[in-house]
């Protein structure tokens, strides 16, 4: 989540803003780190520089059909993204994001308390833990998952007022 939400834009530049992004690059979706380097020249600008050349124009589409809404400028193997003032339409949409990527965690959180919850069953049900060191053990993985989705919530709130911030 923390990786995500990194990568959704307050209108500073920041290298991991280009993190989720990935390549259609020699048959394979490619994290675009291992094909270029991210570097920030002025304070509203980043600058990509593609290692093979051949990979520009791919590298370029696939920024531009992200869902953080650059337009990058071609120059030879260098890629010039220019970082606009966000207006309240596209903050709003990035905060959307922002909850899209939360919910996604507190699926995720659930998923493992189930997991859980159910190794801890068949513990019980083959004999190997008694049934009050179960509900204890039960009582501790929803504890954590509680704490866990606090966090979740607690981030998306501070990447939500930052994204707001004007």
């Amino acid at each position: 989540l923390q990786h995500d939400l990194q990568g959704l834009r307050t209108g500073r530049a920041s290298a991991s803003l280009l993190d989720p992004i990935t390549v259609e690059a020699y048959g394979t979706q490619t994290p675009l780190n291992p094909l270029a380097n991210v570097s920030i020249p002025e304070p509203r600008m980043l600058s990509v520089s593609v290692w093979d050349k051949t990979m520009v124009g791919k590298v370029e589409r696939a920024i531009r059909d992200s869902h953080l809404g650059l337009n990058p400028i071609t120059d030879g193997t260098t890629l010039r993204i220019p970082l606009p003032e966000l207006n309240e339409q596209r903050r709003k949409e990035l905060v959307k994001v922002a909850h899209t990527y939360a919910e996604n965690g507190r699926v995720a959180a659930r998923h493992v308390r189930r997991d859980g919850m159910e190794t801890l069953k068949k513990l019980e049900k083959d004999g190997d833990m008694g049934q009050d060191d179960a509900r204890q053990m039960s009582d501790r993985v929803q504890k954590i998952t509680d704490e866990t989705i606090s966090e979740i919530d607690r981030t998306l709130s501070a990447k939500e007022a930052e994204i707001m911030q004007v």
